[in-house]
């Protein structure tokens, strides 16, 4: 068995909760991003600090012999089965959307005291309108990316993969596999794919076709591949559904919305919402969607052409979100700046994305103005992959890899 590449990032956020078993412990993202390793990293952690293997309960029911554990009962039973001591009890059962009904039994056991309990989900019906007004106040979620630039730079040393001092290198390659753990072990970028392609042939089937009525498959894979290859852009139903019609795809606005919430559910897809700078005020109608993983992207395209404006601004999104801040595309006034963020205590930074502004001053000014335009004190970014940074109206310019590797938070 490989050695764990351990993901701090995500640990720290949970470390204060492993005792709690009045909470239980929620951990989701898309498939193949980690969870199942994160949980055994935990328990690494609760044997180091003297928690006994009786004490430890761990399932998951996508291996072989646990599959068939679809019913509240059976899920009850089999962890009775397995609780013999009286101290207090970790309980692990990973992917546990597969048993329908889970909740009432989850809630029992946190209700009997003396379990502190951790569960994941790949997707978003894990935490179901059942899930939340039963729990309500009860459970505390943590969402799981894959790899962030630094995770990935530090599991490639790790693995002993070739590392190039070169970092603008490094991100190409990071761009082009993806942030999947498993695909940093993969020697070829031919494997890495081929990975990448059976992790959407199962979330399709396991997330997506068991949970939505899919009735023409080639028609949601039409819509799926067409966002995959327009991520980043602004969208509505309204362009989207007319778009698809001029390529031939057939598909009424309210199927769309649907395809696209299932999408979203499975985690492929992030909405990021626009708001309004000025006002504070989310906004409605048309919004942007990033990829949880750069990966799907270049697995539905044959070449390895990286259009850097939505790449960047991906990369961006997912590591704001993993640092936990809100994360929605700004405006005020007449201006539109890439991204603003937000923090748990209502800090905000704003952020401008793009691959370079030396040398032209009209890019420059576009980066610079919206940020520029707004006159309040938060932290504003321009994010480049520049060496040489500007100075320019007290705003921060800063190179996006050294800026990730060393784990700066934008708020």
């Amino acid at each position: 068995m490989a050695k764990l590449y351990k993901r701090e990032k995500y640990l720290q956020k949970i470390r204060g909760f492993y005792n709690a078993d009045d909470i239980i412990k929620v951990i989701v993202g898309v498939r193949r991003c980690g969870k199942s390793s994160l949980l055994e990293m935990i328990v690494d952690e609760l044997r180091d600090t003297g928690v006994a293997d009786e004490q430890i309960i761990f399932f998951n029911l996508d291996k072989r012999g646990l599959r068939s554990i679809k019913t509240p009962e059976q899920l009850e039973n089999l962890i009775e089965t397995h609780s013999i001591t009286d101290q207090l009890k970790y309980l692990f059962v990973d992917e546990i959307q597969n048993v329908k009904g889970f909740e009432e039994v989850i809630n029992g056991f946190r209700e009997e005291g003396n379990y502190s309990i951790f569960i994941t989900g790949s997707n978003s019906y894990l935490l179901s309108s059942e899930l939340t007004t039963k729990l309500t106040g009860r459970y505390v979620e943590f969402e799981m990316y894959p790899l962030s630039f630094d995770e990935y730079e530090e599991m490639k040393q790790m693995y002993g993969k070739t590392v190039s001092p070169n970092l603008l290198e490094e991100l190409n390659q990071y761009i082009l596999e993806g942030g999947f753990p498993r695909t940093v072990r993969f020697d070829t970028i031919q494997d890495k794919r081929t990975y990448i392609d059976s992790v959407v042939k199962e979330i399709f089937e396991k997330d997506i076709r068991k949970r939505v009525k899919i009735r023409n498959r080639e028609a949601f894979e039409a819509v799926q591949t067409f966002i995959i290859n327009n991520f980043g852009a602004t969208t509505s139903i309204s362009s989207l559904h007319d778009a698809l019609s001029k390529n031939g795809i057939t598909v009424s606005r309210s199927t769309l919305t649907r395809y696209i919430d299932a999408l979203v559910s499975a985690k492929i897809l992030y909405e990021c919402p626009r708001f309004d700078m000025k006002s504070k005020r989310s906004l409605s109608g048309e919004k942007k969607y990033y990829l949880s993983d750069l990966s799907f992207y270049f697995s539905v395209n044959t070449d390895n052409k990286i259009n850097y404006g939505p790449v960047l601004e991906n990369i961006v999104y997912l590591y704001a979100r993993s640092n936990d801040n809100t994360i929605s595309v700004g405006r005020y006034n007449q201006f539109e700046c890439d991204f603003i963020t937000r923090n748990s205590t209502n800090d905000y930074a704003y952020l401008q994305v793009a691959y370079t502004i030396l040398g032209n001053e009209k890019t420059e000014d576009r980066e610079y103005r919206p940020l520029e335009a707004v006159r309040d004190n938060y932290p504003k970014y321009v994010i480049t992959t520049d060496q040489l940074l500007q100075k320019r109206s007290g705003i921060h310019h800063v190179n996006l890899m050294e800026f990730m590797l060393s784990r700066q938070s934008f708020v």
